[in-house]
This record gives C-alpha cells, structure tokens and sequence, in this order.
C-alpha cells in the first residue's frame, strides 16, 4: 500500500501540493488525473523521490519512503516515461536489460528475461532484439520502455503521460497492453494522464486533482454518476462533450492505407468535405502528423454504417 499524509510540495512563489491525502491499494491500477498544473506529476514523482516533498510523510509498505536507500526504493519501482528515453546506443535487448546489468545479473539471465518480455508484448525476439531503438516506430519504442520497467520485477509501475505523444491507434493498443500486463502481473500500476477518457478506460480508482488538492477519488462509474463539485462535472463533461465528425476520426477507427503521394485534404477537415471531394476521384489523400493516409468511398461508406451501427 502507498499512503501521502498531509504531504505538501512549494517551490518558489507556487504551492503545487497542498496538504495532500491519499491512499493507493496494494495491486490497483490508479490514475492521477487533472489539467496541466494539477500536481500529477509532482505527485507521482514522489513515490520514486525525483521530487522531495516540502512536508508530511509518504509511505510505502508501511515504512517512510525517506527512510529506504533510494536505490532500494527505485529498484521496486519501475518507471516509464511520456519520452520513452531509449538508449541510442543500446540494442532492444541490452537497452531491456540495462536495469538487470547493473544489479549484477548474468548475461544468460538478462537475455532470458528480455526475451520473454519482448515476447509478453507481442514483439517476436528473434526480429526485435538485436535491433536499435531508431528502427522501432513509436509504439514499438514505448512497449520496449513498459518492459523495461518490468524487468527486474518491481512492486509498482510507474507512467509518467507514457502514451500522450502517441497516435490514436497506437495508443489504444497500449492501453490494452497495460490493462492486459496490469491483470497478469498483480502489480501496483500508478498512471498519470490529462486525459479522462483515459482516465475512465484504464482506472480501477481515480483520483481527479486540481491545483495542487485532491477533488475526487473514486471508481469512474462514482465520478461519472456522482461528481463532487462543478470542476469534476465540468472536466468530465468537457471531455465528452459532443464534437463534430472529422477525417480524424475514420483514421482513429484505422480506416486508409499510408500513401506517398501529396495530401490534398487534413485530419481536421470534415467528413462532409472528405465526401464533397470523392465525388469528383477515387481517392483522397490526407496529412497526418504521422504521414499520408489515402482514403477512398468504400472506406466512408463502412466508416458511416458502422457509425450508425454504434
């Protein structure tokens, strides 16, 4: 079990946790979730002391995380970061096991170990191990910097915003991961996000922060149905509330194929636009932050049934 008592964090001029009261269950998956300044982060990096807090007391299996050697304490807490912060230099492999090396584990053990990882999350290691970081697409970085952080077995996880930076597909599949990872593994799972969606998705209990103090902690089906106070109801409904239907959202449901030719149409234009404009051509061709995509009018006309089907 991790416990804040009456913690408190200042910096200068700014007072980012203020008289913090917390209780996170041993084995939960529990999201910190709230907009920017919030305190999230600042919380999250205290369990691990990147961040000392001002004052009161954290705990962390009935002791004072002060009172650990703080490279005890990292090594049963693994921590995985929105920049994924591979080590260029190392193989997925090494770049795996590099926690397990400095604990003095044999080469044999860290390969092992690596290799069974890269295989939990449906990297084949025959094909990824011995590549480097720069041939790996984003989600794949970002599942090789989850398993890193399992590799020596800790007792929590730490995610820091580990899949803002991501696509939308992509960052569904690993948030299937983690789901999937958190209910084989029976580990403690402390996740940061500004996201309720994601919130909502990944959470067993949430908490909802604002400036530094504590608005909510339940269950998503607790916040949804019963929000303590304006700013609760307000943040939920802010992320829910009704948006027009763009060419984004038949590239989220994994519509397209990549193409190499010049886009003539964004993301962030209409569904209606996208159809005024295979009326006159076959296909179409949008920018994407992560390259061409070419759709064409049987992936409209499937996108539009399954939209009614919904």
């Amino acid at each position: 079990m991790i416990e804040f008592k009456n913690v408190t964090k200042r910096y200068a001029g700014n007072q980012a946790l203020d008289d913090l009261n917390l209780t996170i269950p041993t084995g939960d998956f529990f999201v910190l979730v709230g907009p920017s300044g919030s305190g999230k982060t600042t919380t999250l990096k205290m369990l691990n002391r990147l961040i000392e807090p001002t004052g009161g007391n954290i705990y962390f299996d009935d002791k004072r995380i002060i009172d650990y050697d703080i490279k005890q304490l990292r090594q049963q807490m693994g921590y995985v970061l929105q920049n994924i912060a591979l080590f260029p230099n190392l193989n997925i492999q090494d770049n795996i096991a590099i926690q397990a090396e400095s604990l003095g584990w044999p080469r044999k053990q860290r390969v092992e170990r690596a290799r069974a990882l890269l295989q939990q999350v449906d990297l084949d290691p025959d094909t990824y191990a011995t590549r480097m970081p720069s041939e790996l697409s984003g989600g794949e970085q970002q599942r090789v910097g989850i398993i890193r952080a399992l590799a020596i077995k800790p007792k929590v996880i730490l995610m820091d915003e580990p899949f803002s930076a991501l696509d939308p597909i992509s960052r569904k599949q690993l948030q299937d991961l983690v789901l999937q990872l958190h209910h084989e593994l029976n580990m403690t799972f402390v996740f940061v996000t500004h996201d309720m969606h994601e919130a909502l998705r990944l959470g067993q209990h949430i908490a909802v922060m604002r400036l530094g103090h504590i608005q909510q902690i339940g269950t998503g089906t607790d916040i949804m149905q019963h929000p303590a106070n304006d700013f609760v109801q307000g943040f939920f409904e802010n992320e829910h509330a009704p948006r027009p239907t763009t060419v984004q959202d038949l590239l989220t449901k994994g519509y397209g194929e990549a193409s190499t030719a010049t886009p003539t149409l964004t993301a962030t234009a209409s569904v209606s636009d996208l159809a005024a404009a295979l009326k006159t051509q076959s296909t179409v061709v949008v920018a994407t932050d992560q390259g061409a995509r070419q759709l064409g009018t049987p992936d409209l006309l499937d996108y539009l049934a399954n939209k009614e089907a919904d």
